[in-house]
């Protein structure tokens, strides 16, 4: 088994178990198991909390389980929320994902 044959198998058995990190959410209206990585945001925000008006998320998950690709600035629905797509990058099967959300009301 080559090193990418190792990296699929890990994505499900290992980093998106659901004993271990993954969780289950709505993407779109189909439920995936997703890792939430709300320290990887965080640093990437240069370790600055979110404004009251807003609120952040970075996720991973396999692309195969998501919606096509779509660019920053798009729509994707989360659990039942309209969230606006900062970042998404695909790697080795993998798409990390950084959304915001404006609350209103």
């Amino acid at each position: 088994m080559g090193f990418k044959e190792m990296v699929a198998a890990d994505r499900s058995t290992v980093f998106l178990d659901l004993d271990f990190f993954g969780e289950t959410y709505r993407v779109e209206g189909k439920t995936i198991i997703i890792v939430v990585d709300d320290d990887e945001l965080r640093h990437r925000q240069g370790s600055q909390e979110l404004a009251v008006a807003e609120s952040g998320t970075l996720f991973y998950a396999r692309v195969e389980d998501l919606p096509k690709r779509r660019i920053p600035g798009s729509n994707l629905n989360i659990n039942g929320r309209e969230c606006i797509i900062d970042d998404w990058r695909e790697d080795m099967g993998m798409a990390t994902i950084v959304l915001r959300e404006t609350i209103t009301g």
